[in-house]
């Protein structure tokens, strides 16, 4: 897909999404949100290696999605590429269904049970450490929330990687500056977040999380890159990106829009995929 396509797809990922969540009457929707462009990019600009058809096929480049309570959007791209029937979004955590609240390894597409946050990017270091013990070439790819980075497993993981030179690893931290019940730095001082994974012996890139050139340029290198260190992207980002009235708004963590909230957010995001 070109630019502009993979911008109106986005728009159309957090459409299901919102169908989704508003049919379950659960989930949370501004993680989902602020991560659409990105999974966007991954998934339908190119960029990760997967097949279909073939979801435990050897050669795949392994995405893990940390956030896992972001799982809704992930959901969406994965039925829309395929991985498994589109009906299984209108079953989203309810009975003769697939989809839970968290991912799990049952699901096609899925490749950790995440949820649990400060555990993916560990996963992601075993499996790139296995990757090159078994001189494989795929990328794993760890999808995180900056939230997420107040776990000192996430830094225990940092380290391993640094010392092990694990330069087919990609962590992207969703950065949009709010948790469950604040901002994170009213929480734990993160900031300056890319300072830090330097620190930590990380190649750092920092970008506007929702500009789909930019995002496609710096995720478009990832594979060809020379370095034997992990790569950190860290995408500044805005919880519940996409509807207007919602934008930053600490209430959509894992709230469910409803009346004319709902109907502004359908309006806009219709206007977006157009």
């Amino acid at each position: 897909m070109d630019n502009a396509s993979l911008i109106r797809k986005a728009a159309a990922v957090r459409l299901a999404t919102l169908e989704m969540i508003v049919g379950a009457n659960k989930g949370h929707i501004g993680g989902c949100f602020s991560s659409a462009d990105i999974l966007t990019a991954l998934y339908f600009g190119g960029v990760l290696r997967q097949d279909p058809c073939d979801p435990s096929w050897e050669g795949r480049d392994r995405f893990i999605l940390s956030k896992g309570h972001a799982c809704e959007g992930l959901y969406v791209v994965l039925a829309e590429l395929g991985f498994f029937s589109k009906d299984y979004l209108d079953k989203y955590q309810r009975p003769g269904g697939i989809l839970g609240g968290h991912p799990d390894r049952s699901i096609p597409g899925i490749e950790a049970d995440t949820g649990a946050l400060g555990h993916g990017l560990g996963i992601g270091c075993g499996m790139a450490l296995a990757a090159r013990m078994d001189s494989k070439d795929f990328l794993t790819v760890v999808l995180m929330g900056d939230g997420e980075c107040c776990e000192g497993s996430v830094w225990e993981s940092a380290m391993f990687a640094a010392r092990h030179q694990l330069g087919r690893l990609v962590a992207i931290i969703d950065k949009n500056d709010l948790c469950v019940t604040d901002r994170v730095g009213a929480c734990m001082a993160i900031d300056p977040l890319g300072d830090k994974w330097k620190a930590f012996g990380w190649d750092v890139c920092e970008v506007n999380g929702h500009d789909m050139v930019a995002l496609m340029d710096v995720l478009g290198t990832m594979r060809t890159r020379a370095s034997v260190k992990p790569l950190m992207i860290v995408a500044q980002t805005v919880k519940a990106k996409g509807v207007s009235c919602m934008e930053g708004g600490l209430a959509w963590h894992h709230g469910v829009p409803k009346g004319e909230v709902l109907e502004t957010a359908r309006r806009e995001l219709r206007k977006a995929c157009a």
